[in-house]
């Protein structure tokens, strides 16, 4: 069971509330986001694009942007190198309209996942050289290819790097960070050291973006401004799939974002949001991360991302609707393949014994490589550990990581570098390549020097308020949405009842994998409470705690006896223009006795 933890922290609510005429409730949500001061709070509630910090601060971006200009004046060949994620693909989206809103001669390359891995390699380079481009910019990779930018260079090329990852580094013998950055004419990324950009926790694609605004800076009119405002549709498409926290510059940019992409007037857009039942309906941050995203990302698992560029650039919308099907249908594949491998590592996880490691090293050598970092995720859900899930590719052995919030994965992984091939990423996620005979040291040093302990795999959730359910009402429902858009850094609020006694149930849903419950507070108040999670986890507990017969009288009439205490979160069911309360609960515990 997860460890309950109450938010306390403290502010005069009442005043927040008054002054910026809020629910007091939503008071302590704000501070319990650590958003702290009237500007500050004003800002989190009511921020706008002008509140965004100035793309010039960001190191290199204005000689980057030069370089730019004296290639388009001379009309020089220049190939933007993206990547095969959203990130990747909307940046490099981002790059191309730009550039040739600007005249620039320039075209795109998304390098294969499986045949030419991640970011730059020397062939992707000496093809581009062949074909006469002179000019190479990478976008959401290259901050880690500084041999590879040293062979571009070698050939005479101009390279600008626009990047987000973690810069690399080797400690010195003092025990200090120096970092390694490659030799580019320009490299654009805040993570660097020296780079003055206040918030570092933008995509590739905003890092793009924000070149673009230097780039057509001081062009006038509405085509260059309606350019901007299009693309970034992309960047916050980009923001919300990267898994970016959506705090500080994040969250207006997808605030802003999520309208742009509902009017965009890009063919491929327009059918990504058709095909998935989407067009002209309001969208939040959850329809980009778990309905549309995935598609985007399921091309460049299983085909190629080349196409969902191609979806961008769609010239018609009748092309445009035929990629976008194709996408929808390489993400349903993708899912029964996933599906299939998180069995599989769940399966070797609990009857190999690497269960009592406290970080989980998976070698499936037959799953697809492009799902290792889906798997890795699936499997940290499970058993909140740092996860690798290592498959055999064409040149060795390749997976990905995810972490949990303990465990910096790109810092430890940095400490025996000497086993890759190659690696790259940040604190939560990362991309490793190794020869397989490096496998078994490659698990024996992350577990023997990870450092964790055991309250660092518990999972904790934060109950922002505990509020009785009698409390919400519509209003209060509708005014839950000036915290959004919710995701990764800014989760949607939860709060906590005490004692809740269960009076009847039914299932619901296509797979039989929804509940739906009648409840009451002590005090007798009845309300209509849904359940999303595991079912079979959730009878097992009512099987254990209250009996069998009374987990089966629920569901066959009503029974008495259960109590829980839950935490939830309140919402509003719409159906046919009526409006009706529901909860929808999070995690329970057993109540207090009657």
């Amino acid at each position: 069971m997860a460890k309950w933890m109450v938010s306390a922290k403290k502010a005069d609510f009442t005043e927040i509330a008054e002054k910026f005429r809020i629910d007091p409730v939503i008071a302590r949500v704000i501070r319990n986001r650590d958003i702290v001061g009237e500007e500050e709070i004003e800002r989190f509630l009511h921020g706008s694009l002008t509140d965004i910090p100035s793309p010039y601060l960001l190191k290199d971006i204005e000689k980057a942007a030069e370089i730019l200009r004296e290639k388009i004046n001379g009309q020089v060949p220049v190939r933007i190198i993206g990547d095969y994620d959203i990130d990747g693909v909307c940046a490099a989206y981002i790059l191309l309209a730009g550039l040739q809103h600007c005249g620039a001669v320039v075209d795109t390359v998304i390098p294969h996942r499986i045949h030419d891995g991640y970011g730059l390699n020397e062939n992707l380079i000496r093809e581009a050289k062949e074909a006469g481009i002179d000019t190479i910019l990478t976008c959401d990779n290259g901050i880690a290819a500084a041999q590879q930018i040293a062979y571009a260079k070698s050939m005479g090329m101009t390279v600008i790097v626009t990047d987000h990852h973690e810069v690399p580094y080797e400690m010195t013998e003092e025990g200090e960070r120096r970092e390694c950055l490659p030799p580019a004419d320009a490299v654009v990324d805040p993570k660097q050291k020296d780079c003055s950009y206040p918030f570092k926790g933008i995509c590739g694609a905003v890092t793009a973006y924000k070149l673009i605004q230097v780039l057509l800076d001081g062009e006038k009119g509405e085509k260059a401004a309606g350019l901007l405002r299009e693309l970034l549709a992309f960047a916050a498409f980009a923001t919300v799939g990267d898994v970016m926290e959506l705090t500080d510059e994040n969250r207006i940019i997808v605030r802003y974002g999520l309208k742009q992409i509902e009017q965009s007037s890009n063919y491929g857009m327009q059918a990504l949001l058709s095909v998935n039942g989407l067009q002209n309906k309001p969208l939040s941050a959850y329809h980009i991360g778990f309905v549309l995203g995935p598609c985007l990302n399921a091309t460049g698992r299983l085909d190629t991302a080349c196409k969902a560029l191609q979806m961008f650039q769609s010239s018609t919308p009748g092309e445009a609707v035929t990629i976008a099907g194709e996408l929808r249908e390489l993400n349903d594949s993708r899912k029964l393949m996933t599906l299939q491998g998180v069995q599989e590592a769940v399966e070797l996880i609990e009857e190999s014994g690497l269960k009592e490691d406290k970080v989980l090293v998976v070698y499936l050598p037959e799953c697809h490589e492009s799902l290792a970092g889906i798997i890795a995720g699936r499997i940290r859900e499970r058993y909140q550990k740092p996860v690798f899930v290592l498959t055999r590719s064409e040149e060795g052995v390749k997976g990905s990581g995810r972490s949990i919030e303990a465990y910096s994965m790109y810092d430890k992984m940095s400490e025996c570098k000497e086993l890759y091939t190659k690696y790259g990423g940040h604190k939560m996620a990362a991309g490793v390549s190794m020869e397989e005979e490096n496998v078994n040291a490659f698990r024996s040093y992350l577990n023997e020097h990870c450092g964790l302990t055991e309250e660092d795999f518990e999972e904790k959730i934060h109950i922002d308020v505990p509020m009785p359910m009698s409390y919400v009402t519509p209003e209060f429902v509708r005014q839950l949405s000036v915290l959004e858009p919710f995701g990764n850094g800014n989760p949607k609020p939860v709060f906590a009842q005490r004692n809740l006694s269960l009076l009847r149930g039914r299932i619901l849903g296509k797979n039989h994998n929804v509940g739906k419950y009648t409840v009451a507070d002590p005090e007798g108040r009845q309300f209509e409470m849904m359940f999303f999670g595991d079912l079979e986890a959730w009878h097992g507990f009512l099987a254990d705690h209250f009996g069998q017969q009374a987990c089966d009288g629920l569901y066959r009439g009503g029974c008495s006896g259960i109590r829980i205490h839950v935490i939830y979160y309140p919402d509003l069911d719409v159906y046919q223009g009526k409006e009706r309360l529901q909860m929808v609960m999070k995690d329970y515990c057993k109540g207090d006795a009657v």
